[in-house]
């Protein structure tokens, strides 16, 4: 598909698990651009996946969600990797494996050249909390172009009080994008602007 014109339909084609990456060593070298989607435990990733790329159990084919520590790498029609990054800032985890997995993370967006995009995922209901801050300034610092996308819209008080609030933070990090996407995955509101943000981030890149 090269050279062709990328449109949402992309999302409804073959999509087939590649890798689960536990380790630097394992990191796959692939030839495809990839996108990330990076966000706090219990942000609603899992779901938001599944609902981009029309799908009821992507996120779960290499473990059990909120127990794994791996980065998952999905191949889509041979067009792009999209890649599933456990959730940051879980509790019951022990200190040693946290700091283990955010070494690991933390490796793959500083030397991952492939990386078109992440999308930073921000619970709707909450917006930007404290546990998001260290990875805002990673991301930064790797120079990797973020975009934050907000997840249970349909369960928030006040959508646009939050929204508010993240764009304002967007403005103060260099690194982020200056579009926020609000979704839902429960009633699918904002996919399309989702896939259409993933479209973007590709070009030029393929």
């Amino acid at each position: 598909m090269t050279g062709e014109p990328l449109t949402r339909a992309l999302f409804a084609k073959p999509i087939r698990f590649v890798a689960g990456v536990a380790t630097m060593e394992q990191f796959p070298e692939l030839n495809l651009p990839e996108v990330a989607f990076i966000g706090r435990s219990n942000v609603g990733k899992s779901s938001l996946l599944n609902a981009l790329v029309g799908q009821n159990h992507l996120a779960r084919t290499s473990g059990t969600p909120g127990a794994t520590r791996q980065l998952n790498f999905f191949n889509l029609n041979e067009v792009l990797h999209l890649v599933d990054v456990p959730g940051y800032g879980y509790a019951k985890a022990a200190k040693k494996d946290v700091k283990q997995w955010q070494n690991l993370l933390f490796d793959y967006l500083r030397g991952r050249r492939q990386l078109a995009r992440a999308f930073v995922l921000v619970d709707g209901r909450h917006g930007v909390k404290d546990a998001d801050d260290d990875m805002l300034q990673r991301l930064d610092d790797a120079a990797v172009s973020y975009q934050f996308v907000l997840t249970k819209a349909d369960k928030a008080d006040d959508i646009e009080a939050v929204q508010e609030r993240v764009r304002a933070v967007a403005r103060k990090h260099p690194a982020a994008h200056p579009d926020l996407v609000t979704t839902s995955a429960h009633d699918k509101q904002g996919i399309d602007a989702l896939q259409d943000a993933v479209i973007e981030a590709l070009e030029g890149k393929l």
